[in-house]
C-alpha cells in the first residue's frame, strides 16, 4: 500500500511540474496558480513556479527515501522527520487552495492538494 502511496504521491508532483513549466513558458494557466490573479504569470511568479518544481522534486526524494525504494541518506529519523514536515507544508497548502479567490484554484488544486496530503501522511506513518 505504502508503495503504491509513493508512486501516486511521486506522479501527482510530475503532473504538477509539467504544470509549473507551462506557467513558467507564459501559457495562460494562471488562473490555476498563485492565487489566479494573473491569466499569464508575471516573472516574479514564474521564479515562484521554478521554486516549486524544486520542492516538487525533494519531495519525491525524500518519500522514496521514506520506504526504502531508495537509500542514499542513512538516517531514517531525519527522513521521517522530513516527511513529516512535507506532509504538513502539503496541508498548509489545502487551506490556502481551498481559500483561494479564484474558483478554478478552489476547485481543482485544492482537491488535488487534499490528494497529495494524504499520500503524504501515509507515506510518513509508514
Amino acid at each position: 500500500m505504502t508503495t503504491i502511496a509513493v508512486y501516486l504521491f511521486c506522479a501527482l508532483l510530475a503532473a504538477l511540474a509539467v504544470f509549473q513549466i507551462l506557467l513558467i513558458a507564459g501559457a495562460p494557466l494562471g488562473r490555476f496558480a498563485w492565487g489566479g490573479q494573473n491569466r499569464v504569470l508575471p516573472a516574479r511568479l514564474r521564479w515562484g513556479s521554478v521554486v516549486s518544481i524544486l520542492l516538487y522534486a525533494a519531495f519525491a526524494f525524500v518519500a522514496f527515501e521514506r520506504v526504502g525504494l531508495i537509500d542514499l541518506i542513512p538516517s531514517d529519523g531525519f527522513i521521517a522527520v522530513l516527511m513529516w514536515v512535507i506532509a504538513g507544508y502539503l496541508l498548509l497548502g489545502v487551506v490556502m487552495n481551498f481559500l483561494s479567490r479564484s474558483r478554478p484554484e478552489r476547485y481543482t488544486m485544492g482537491p488535488l492538494a487534499l490528494v497529495l496530503s494524504v499520500l503524504a501522511v501515509i507515506i510518513a506513518t509508514s
